[in-house]
């Protein structure tokens, strides 16, 4: 059981900013735990590519930048899923330079079973919570994020 900290201590920057660094740790290492208990060899990295790619293309610096990696680690991290037969990249019939990434098959239907381990770990994360809770979390979560991307 944590004792919990004064207004003032939960809220200073240092405080604050651990904690969001250890839910994001915990929600990644607790979804790679579940993908390999589903038997799915699979990083956080990877499964949130895939994530990406479920909902329709992408470019290499679009999945980076959602899976908090550079672009060459990215390239390769694709690189690892194409040989996988996970997904093809495809070359831009208007950009020869960009390439379009998309799942196969064999990539959707993989989707279709990791997404219920991401559902599992959400709920875990956000068990006890009534869906009010979970409402004001998300919108809690979604306004310090706005914050802190404000450039004003």
């Amino acid at each position: 059981m944590h004792e919990h900290a004064t207004p003032a201590e939960a809220c200073s920057g240092s405080a604050l900013g651990l904690l969001f660094r250890q839910v994001r740790d915990a929600m990644w290492a607790r979804m790679e735990r579940e993908l390999a208990a589903a038997g799915h060899d699979l990083t956080f990295s990877q499964f949130i590519a895939i994530k990406k790619l479920a909902t329709g293309t992408a470019g290499v610096t679009d999945l980076a930048r959602a899976a908090d990696l550079n672009p060459g680690a990215m390239t390769r991290l694709l690189d690892k899923l194409e040989a996988r037969g996970l997904l093809v990249r495809v070359a831009d019939p208007s950009d020869r330079r960009a390439l379009h990434i998309h799942l196969t098959d064999a990539g959707r239907k993989l989707w279709g079973d990791v997404d219920q381990c991401g559902r599992r770990v959400r709920e875990r994360a956000l068990h006890g919570m009534d869906d009010a809770t979970r409402t004001l979390l998300t919108g809690l979560l979604e306004q310090v994020r706005d914050n802190l991307l404000s450039t004003d």
